[in-house]
């Protein structure tokens, strides 16, 4: 008899466990039938004649955008145009952007572009592009606006923190030829490495510039500039860090499936013999810029010095769909050696130094957390 009850409820728990899925399931299906409904009445009854296409974009690119600010749907024009940007040359501006609050956010301008000469920063919000409101547009949308053919003009109103009037930016676009790595020797004792994204093969370009670097026997302690990079690949993040490191953990990732966590750790070897190391970052710096400055960090292994990092910590994957579109889907979050998320937080540097006035250049006579760095090191 007990053993008949036992079956009972195991067969009464498993009745309602699918009548609860069944019950989910046929909520989705409602909601479907209430998305037709809704696009049923626009097409019928909205005062101006609507793209059809272009609605269904938009609805899918509103889902998500309402995951978090970096995923998002790529037409198949669009994706097809990215593809051609990561090749290393393409038209545009030079910036690094996503949406926050219905408007284009600047991650970071790179290094000798249009958007960088002319003077846009990390942290700038895009509410006009050639007098055309943002708000209300999708990012791809947004990204579209300010495209256009080379040796063409573009428009950009900006609002700045700390600025209570609006920004206005006149901007010509060009071909964008990134060169993710720069050298050189300051002050005759000290090497200075620039690296403005993470490519395929920066980790390859840093370890000959700062092999050469090492031929100089003056030099005596280096400087990692990773400010205004808005990252890149993680891979190149690992192998970057694990330059600096002798052992302990890089970074670890964790998704929604515990079998797709992982970690990654330091090889034994620093390519510069243990000498001091400063890591200058600043608002601008995401991601992968993250990722280095974080684990040198909580190693103990450089003195991070400048402004706190974007706190851009999370991983996407571009996911090609059958319309030879694309998604670019939020799948992980970093996380640091002490266990900490940057998502949202950023890395702190050690010393802070923030830019100061207007005529801020980086790599100038007025960058004066460089110049700070420089100090420092020469005592």
């Amino acid at each position: 008899m007990k053993k008949i009850k036992f079956l009972l409820l195991i067969f009464i728990s498993i009745f309602f466990y699918f009548k609860s899925v069944s019950s989910a399931e046929i909520d989705i299906y409602k909601k479907i039938d209430l998305f037709g409904e809704v696009l049923e009445q626009i097409n019928k009854n909205y005062v101006d004649e609507i793209d059809q296409s272009e609605g269904m974009d938009s609805a899918i690119n509103g889902l998500l955008q309402s995951l978090d600010p970096y995923s998002s749907y790529m037409s198949p024009k669009t994706f097809k145009e990215m593809q051609t940007e990561t090749s290393g040359e393409f038209g545009g501006l030079g910036i690094e952007v996503s949406m926050e609050a219905g408007v284009v956010k600047v991650i970071s301008p790179i290094d000798d572009t249009p958007a960088s000469k002319a003077g846009l920063k990390a942290g700038d919000y895009i509410v006009k592009i050639n007098n055309i409101q943002v708000q209300g547009k999708s990012l791809s949308e947004a990204v579209d606006l300010m495209r256009g053919p080379v040796g063409s003009g573009i428009e950009l109103t900006v609002r700045r923190r700390g600025e209570k009037k609006a920004l206005t930016f006149n901007i010509i676009r060009e071909v964008i030829q990134i060169q993710s790595v720069k050298s050189e020797i300051l002050e005759e004792n000290i090497g200075y490495i620039r690296l403005t994204s993470f490519n395929d093969n920066s980790s390859d370009q840093i370890e000959k510039k700062i092999n050469r670097l090492k031929k100089n026997k003056k030099i005596n302690s280096f400087i990692l500039d990773l400010r205004n990079n808005p990252g890149g690949l993680l891979s190149q993040a690992i192998k970057i860090s694990d330059f600096f490191l002798e052992n302990g953990e890089i970074v670890s990732t964790k998704s929604r499936k515990k079998n797709e966590n992982r970690k990654w750790f330091a090889k034994k070897g620093d390519i510069i013999d243990g000498e001091t190391l400063i890591v200058l970052i600043n608002y601008g710096s995401a991601s992968a810029s993250e990722i280095v400055a974080g684990a040198l960090k909580d190693h103990k292994r450089a003195i991070i010095l400048g402004e706190n990092s974007f706190g851009k910590g999370s991983v996407q994957s571009i996911i090609p769909l059958k319309n030879r579109g694309a998604i670019r889907l939020t799948v992980a979050k970093y996380y640091l050696p002490s266990g900490k998320s940057i998502s949202e937080v950023g890395v702190r540097p050690d010393i802070e130094i923030n830019e100061e006035g207007d005529d801020f250049r980086i790599k100038t006579e007025t960058d004066n957390q460089l110049n700070y760095a420089i100090k420092l090191l020469n005592g």
